[in-house]
């Protein structure tokens, strides 16, 4: 173990730290879920990063996500051609990649990937995977049934989660719907990851499999920040018991296909949107910060960077070091970090892809940042949580709303948490194999 990892050791007492500073009620700590939250995390990543059996199913996991998106390329390719071929291939016909262009070789690949989750949805397996987890949150943790549901489901969808406990949402509680609103953000939806890999695999080899222990990883995270942050004061209705998720299943297979596929369509049309406008707004008040920064810098001597990302990233400097990041790479993290909190997680991980590509992340801090922008913790992800959850409920908008701030704080502190998890285990000696897959 050396200096870094002793940072990340730190680094985890450092945010359960900060998450007890924000507390609603600092006396209700729930110890039992916090310890054993951090311990199947740090024992998970363990196994992972450093047991041969592991790294085994780490990279035959890697293999199958980095497959099962080569085969979700032909039907790209057959569309758009030669535009949906990645950087330094050639099609049968020996046309040759004109470079990376998101619309046409991330995007297509979540459709395929939603029809697949739904197919996966139809023949049960999903809910049994969720159900096993689960059981795993709600035994070992004391946990509500329902909100460790929430929390499972979150490992492989987005917003879509809620909908597993929807009979229970009328009679949750305020902590519960932290809880619900904190997990939908610290993780990331299966078919989403697939664009994040799309991002980083030519420069990130063992992305793919990085990316889905994240997601699992930040599950037991997510528990551990929410309640932290909002204590239970009350006594939820399937506290100790065990819930069945809650489907409506397809008439047919052909009908979970194409429900599946037209519900990949939504949310490429929901990413392009929010990426249009959320990157306009941003671009917009950086014209006005980089004109008023730079009268400041001329005025005071300074050399201070003026745009939302970059005055974000200093805020999460300190952070970013507990993360167990290198300093000299501190800034350049904290940025990407502070990026994704306004301005959504996908131009975060195209810029990591340049940053590695240019050499101005190391291995181990292109690990962690991978861990840290793993989730939905952001600004306009908060409005579409709250939004989401309160149509089902809404006679429980108030109460939803009125934790939807808090949410993103723990979601945040959650993705932070895993990160600081995955450099606490992640060593030198492990680089080969956990970056390149060699």
């Amino acid at each position: 173990m050396n200096v870094y990892n002793l940072i990340s050791l730190l680094g985890i007492f450092g945010l359960l730290g900060v998450a007890w500073c924000l507390s609603s009620d600092r006396k209700r700590m729930n110890w039992r879920l916090i310890v054993w939250g951090v311990v199947i995390q740090i024992m998970f990543a363990l196994f992972i990063f450093h047991v041969p059996a592991g790294i085994k199913i780490f990279h035959v996991l890697n293999d199958i996500v980095v497959r099962v998106l080569s085969a979700a390329s032909a039907g790209t390719e057959f569309v758009f051609g030669r535009l949906a071929l990645p950087p330094g291939t050639r099609n049968a016909a020996g046309e040759e990649s004109i470079g990376f262009i998101l619309a046409f070789q991330a995007f297509p690949a979540i459709i395929f990937f939603s029809a697949l989750i739904s197919i996966l949805y139809y023949f049960k397996v999903m809910q049994f995977v969720v159900k096993g987890f689960s059981i795993l949150f709600t035994k070992l943790l004391r946990l509500s049934g329902a909100e460790s549901l929430v929390a499972a489901s979150n490992i492989f969808v987005g917003v879509e989660s809620a909908f597993t406990v929807r009979p229970y949402l009328a009679k949750m509680t305020r902590s519960e719907f932290c809880v619900v609103l904190t997990a939908g953000m610290a993780t990331v939806a299966s078919n989403v990851l697939v664009l994040y890999v799309s991002c980083l695999k030519n420069v990130f080899p063992a992305i793919a499999a990085h990316l889905v222990s994240a997601s699992i990883l930040s599950a037991p995270a997510a528990l551990v920040m929410a309640k932290i942050i909002l204590p239970e004061t009350e006594t939820p209705e399937t506290l100790g018991l065990t819930v069945e998720p809650y489907y409506e299943r397809e008439n047919s297979l052909f009908e979970a296909i194409i429900n599946g596929a037209n519900a990949g369509v939504k949310l490429i049309v929901g990413i392009v949107a929010l990426l249009m406008a959320v990157l306009g707004l941003v671009a917009l008040v950086d014209l006005a910060l980089g004109w008023a920064g730079g009268h400041l810098n001329a005025l005071f001597g300074i050399n201070v960077e003026w745009s939302l990302p970059a005055l974000l990233g200093y805020f999460f400097l300190p952070f970013t070091v507990l993360l167990g990041v290198p300093v000299s790479e501190a800034f350049t993290v904290s940025k990407l970090i502070g990026m994704r909190s306004i301005i959504t997680e996908v131009p975060a991980y195209l810029q990591l892809a340049k940053d590695i590509s240019a050499g101005a992340v190391s291995p181990r801090s292109a690990v962690i940042t991978t861990y840290a922008l793993c989730g939905f913790a952001h600004v306009a992800s908060m409005a579409i949580f709250v939004g989401g959850v309160s149509a089902l409920v809404p006679e429980k908008t108030r109460v939803i709303t009125g934790v939807g701030l808090r949410g993103l704080v723990a979601a945040t502190l959650a993705c932070l948490l895993t990160a600081c998890v995955a450099g606490l285990c992640f060593t030198p000696e492990m680089e080969t194999v956990l970056f390149y897959v060699r």
